[in-house]
Order: C-alpha cells, then structure tokens, then sequence
C-alpha cells in the first residue's frame, strides 16, 4: 500500500476517475460535427472553399506530487473496512459521424467548353435553319419561274394557233373568193365575148355604113345623073382609118386598171386643112376615164392627115378600143 493510500482517510469517498479522456473525445466530435455540418452547407458553392481544423488531443494529466513518507505513526487498530462504492461507468463516447463525400466541384474549364458546344450547337441549327429557309426560298423561286415560263409557253401557242388559224382562214376565203371571181370572170368573159361579137358585128356595120356615106359625099362632085361609080373610086382609101389611129393612140394617156377590153366610139369632124373643128362621143365605154382620154387624145391631137388623094373626109366615126 502507497503513503498515500495510507495517509488517506479510509472513510472519505475515492475521489471520481479523471475526466480527460471523456473530454477530448466530446471536444473531437464536436469538431468533426460541426466540419461535417459546414462541408453538408457550403459543398454547392461554385468556389471550393478551404476549411481548417485542429484537433486535440485529450490534456495530458499531470502527475501528482510525489507524496513524503511521513514518519511511522502508530499503527491504528484494524477497522473494518467499508465495501467499495460500485464504480460509475464511464460515459460512452458516441460514435464519430460517418464524412459524406462531398462531390467534388465543378471544373470551369468544363463549363466552359460545355458553353462553348451549346452555343456552337445553336449556331450550327440557326445555320441549317437558315440554309433550309433559303433552300425553300429557291425551291418557290424556281418553281414560280417554272410557273411563268410554262403559262408564257401555253400563251405563245394560244397566240400561234389562233394566228394559224386566223391564216387558214383568210386562205380559205381567198381561195374562196377567187374561186367565185374565176367563175364571175369566166362569165364576164363569156358575156364580153358576145358583146365584143356583136360589138365587132355592129362596129363593121357602122363602118360600112359610113364608108358608104363618105364615098357618097365624096362622089357628090359629079352630075345628078351620074351613076356614082366616080365618086366611088375617088373615095377614102383603105388605110386612111389606120392613120387615123396611129395619130391619135399615141395622144392617149391612160393608167387605170380596167377589166376586159373598153371600147369608145367618137364622131370626129374636119376642116378643110384636116384641123379638127369638133368630137362628140357616139357610143360610150362604160368606163368613163377611158372615154375621157380618148377626147382628150384628139384635142392634142389636133390635125388629122389627109387622104393619100389629098382631101379631106367629111365627118366620120371611129372606134377607140383600150387594148388592139
């Protein structure tokens, strides 16, 4: 037994254990609680943030003094001892928290690279978006072109066949028409024939009858009683009607354009020197210009020849045809 265990009253309560250990181990919980309660808040900030912590250890007990041997006292008589006190159980440190992982922060250089794709993204789709849109705007282009050229098409051969048609017809017509003249030509040409016949059979008449007459008056210098055989052979000669003709045609101007074939017929009297003192036109052509240029040939005309005997005819008709 120590000289402290001696030197104690045996009756006094033993003193409680030490509390060092109990007390580190609390103070070490309490700092692992509240580091796990600031990691559990702040872990979801963007920026790490850096935390300390000190741990201690349980204080270190000091050592108690050693006790002086006191002297010798006397040595007391035996007492009973008294049963020793149950000893308190010592207070169960409660078990150290679990540490969460905490996930680590998010690495900029990622986020940022992850902006960079999204946006790349949205700019590659509003390109295609775009690209589309103009790609739909070509399509509609070329179709409305395509629209255009057609209905131009289909109008130019609208207009085509119409002109073609319009063409046909009027061929048609025309052919029409000359068939329908060809056969009024062929009929007038018929009907000039007969009256160019019996105008030639009138004209011959016409002119026998004043051959007749001229040859009388011509005779007339002869007796009463002459049998006008004389006056006969002193009459016009054969070719005094040509020469005529021959003087007044070139006199004939003339340049309309006249179916078939006009004749006038003109009584022309002369002065004794052939002067031409009067006209009257005897029987028209129908076609009064040519009649018109006909007198107006024998006024430029003006003298007529004489007979190839010298004289002079008394007034005579003569026939004035457009084409001889």
């Amino acid at each position: 037994m120590s000289a402290a265990a001696l030197g104690r009253d045996p009756f006094m309560p033993r003193p409680p254990p030490g509390r060092g250990p109990a007390l580190g181990l609390a103070l070490l919980a309490h700092v692992l609680l509240i580091a796990a309660l600031a990691f559990g808040v702040h872990w979801r900030n963007s920026e790490p943030t850096t935390m300390a912590a000190e741990l201690w250890s349980a204080v270190p007990q000091a050592a108690a003094p050693r006790a002086v041997e006191p002297e010798p006292a006397p040595t007391p008589p035996p007492v009973e001892r008294p049963k020793p006190v149950a000893k308190a159980a010592e207070p169960v440190a409660p078990p150290k928290p679990t540490p969460q992982s905490q996930p680590a922060p998010p690495d900029p250089k990622i986020a940022i690279e992850q902006a960079r794709r999204d946006e790349s993204k949205r700019l590659q789709a509003e390109q295609e978006q775009q690209r589309q849109t103009k790609l739909a705007k070509l399509a509609k282009a070329e179709r409305d072109k395509a629209d255009r050229q057609k209905a131009d098409l289909e109008k130019a051969e609208r207009e085509q066949a119409e002109l073609e048609k319009a063409a046909r017809d009027k061929l048609r017509a025309k052919e029409a028409l000359a068939q329908k003249k060809t056969a009024t030509d062929k009929a007038d040409a018929a009907e000039r024939v007969k009256g160019e016949q019996a105008a030639a059979a009138q004209l011959a008449a016409t002119r026998e009858a004043n051959l007749k007459r001229m040859l009388g008056q011509a005779g007339a210098t002869g007796g009463a009683t002459d049998t006008g055989s004389a006056a006969r052979s002193s009459g016009p000669s054969a070719s005094y009607a040509g020469r005529i003709m021959a003087r007044i045609k070139p006199n004939i101007l003339f340049s309309d354009s006249v179916d078939g074939n006009p004749m006038a017929t003109v009584e022309v009297k002369l002065a004794a020197d052939g002067t031409i003192v009067g006209k009257r036109l005897v029987k028209s052509s129908g076609v009064k210009s040519w009649d018109d240029a006909v007198l107006r040939a024998i006024e430029r005309t003006e003298v007529l020849p004489r007979d190839i005997d010298g004289r002079v005819p008394p007034p005579f008709q003569i026939d004035f045809r457009l084409r001889d």
